[in-house]
């Protein structure tokens, strides 16, 4: 054959197509047991309780407007009740909400769920409660409303462990359910009619401890807004339309602090009008907005207990960069068969860039038991061992095999590097790239790439073993 580099070029082309097909098939597998741990998290929250949302408190009232039309003419005539339903609502003018969580791990097999227990102190003040007194639409109408409710709204009322409320110093029943057409989970009490006239307004308090699976929403319904939350998990994802007025992150858990003025949200229309709260996905660490028009939700903030060593977010990062792993080893030894004029069999560079996907699902299926530092060192080095050792034979003798096996562990700390950082992966990626592109370019800058395309440029220097 005139020119045999082709021929062993379109060898190596198909072994890279092999190779990337088992790299497409590794990424299937992730993305499976991410699948599966999602619904691990859904068998949590339907078997517990579920993302939680607090809406409220807040106070309504169901009302009747009746009047009479007349109909017909002549003796047909006779008179007709025409009926509008309509509900009053009042949101607090001052709302207080006192919070800590403390985290409880759930398991499904290998996955794990954070689930949490809510203890919150809810004090909510109301002005006088002109809001429930109903203005007539048509002259002479008959008005009947029903007796005030004052509601609190949860996203999964299974979570509801203990409630208790308060009012004027005298502890009131509550009941579940809210009786709101559109946020009908939660918990509500009747209040007595005697609130209605009050020149003083109305105060209450409110315990409750919630029980909810992976993140936190909360409403702010009042004029003016105060929720303070600590809790023991050292990652929260602040989301939501507010993020915290204070925080503090710390390594044994954080604490959050909202002050929301009613000027800056419109919690307290959205809300009357029934708008839905939309929510977040988190169930994989990353933070996704919910597909929805733009003023569809009702305004509110939340915060998620996220795991940020998830192994299988990592592990999916981490396949990504197996294309580059593939083509910069290939580089490596494509550089030892020309500079040291050695042959490597098409089936050699198949082998390599096997032992590099193996990798792969090694890290995988490690950090499904141990964590993902420990697991990554050990995938890492027994591929670095098994590469160093093939290319020992593979380029001719130990010498050769050693530089190549610490270019592996190179790479393979390098990879480590991009996946713990966030805001600078691409530059240091870039810069990486960079380098090896500038050392390829230096061992290469004397060779004759013409004088290589004759058959005599691929005489055997020496016998492999």
């Amino acid at each position: 054959m005139k020119h045999p580099w082709f021929t062993k070029l379109a060898a190596l082309a198909a072994v890279v197509l092999l190779l990337l097909f088992g790299l497409g098939q590794i990424e299937d597998v992730v993305q499976d047991r991410q699948h599966y741990r999602s619904m691990t998290a859904q068998s949590v929250a339907n078997s517990l309780a579920g993302p939680q949302t607090l809406i409220g408190p807040l106070i309504h009232s169901a009302c009747v407007e009746s009047w009479d039309v007349e109909t017909g003419k002549g003796e047909e005539r006779r008179m007709e009740e025409r009926r509008r339903e309509f509900r009053l609502t009042t949101m607090p003018e001052q709302l207080q909400l006192t919070s800590g969580a403390a985290m409880e791990e759930r398991a499904r097999g290998l996955h794990k769920v954070n689930t949490y227990k809510l203890k919150a102190h809810l004090a909510a003040q109301w002005a006088p409660l002109t809001g429930l007194q109903p203005q007539t639409t048509v002259k002479g109408s008959r008005m009947q409303c029903g007796a005030p409710i004052l509601m609190l709204g949860v996203g999964d009322a299974r979570g509801i462990r203990t409630a208790q409320l308060t009012l004027g110093g005298q502890t009131l029943a509550l009941k579940p359910g809210t009786f709101h057409p559109i946020y009908s989970r939660g918990l509500h009490a009747m209040l007595p009619e005697s609130v209605l006239g009050g020149l003083d307004g109305l105060a209450v308090t409110l315990d409750l401890e919630l029980v909810g699976t992976e993140r936190l929403s909360i409403v702010p319904l009042g004029s003016n807004t105060e929720v303070q939350l600590e809790s023991g998990w050292p990652h929260p994802s602040f989301t939501g339309r507010f993020l915290p007025s204070e925080r503090e992150v710390r390594d044994d858990g954080f604490r959050a602090q909202w002050r929301l003025s009613s000027l800056a949200t419109t919690a307290q229309q959205d809300i009357a009008q029934g708008k839905p709260v939309c929510q977040a996905s988190s169930s994989d660490g990353d933070e996704q907005a919910t597909a929805t028009p733009s003023g569809a939700c009702a305004d509110s903030f939340s915060v998620a207990f996220i795991d940020p060593v998830n192994p299988y977010s990592l592990a999916q990062r981490a396949t990504k960069y197996g294309v580059l792993f593939i083509a910069l080893t290939f580089v490596g030894v494509g550089l030892f068969e020309l500079m040291k004029r050695l042959r490597v069999h098409p089936v050699q560079y198949l082998l390599v860039g096997s032992a590099l996907c193996s990798f792969f699902l090694l890290l995988l299926s490690l950090s499904e038991h141990l964590p993902f530092g420990a697991s990554y060192a050990l995938a890492a080095s027994a591929c670095v061992l098994l590469l160093g050792y093939y290319a020992s034979h593979m380029l001719g003798s130990v010498r050769r095999g050693l530089p190549f096996g610490a270019g592996m562990a190179l790479l393979y700390g390098l990879l480590y590097l991009l996946l713990q950082l966030e805001q600078t992966a691409l530059v240091v990626g870039a810069l990486a790239l960079f380098a090896v592109l500038a050392l390829v370019m230096v061992l290469t800058r004397h060779v004759n790439w013409y004088a290589l395309t004759s058959a005599r440029a691929l005489a055997p220097a020496q016998a492999l073993s």
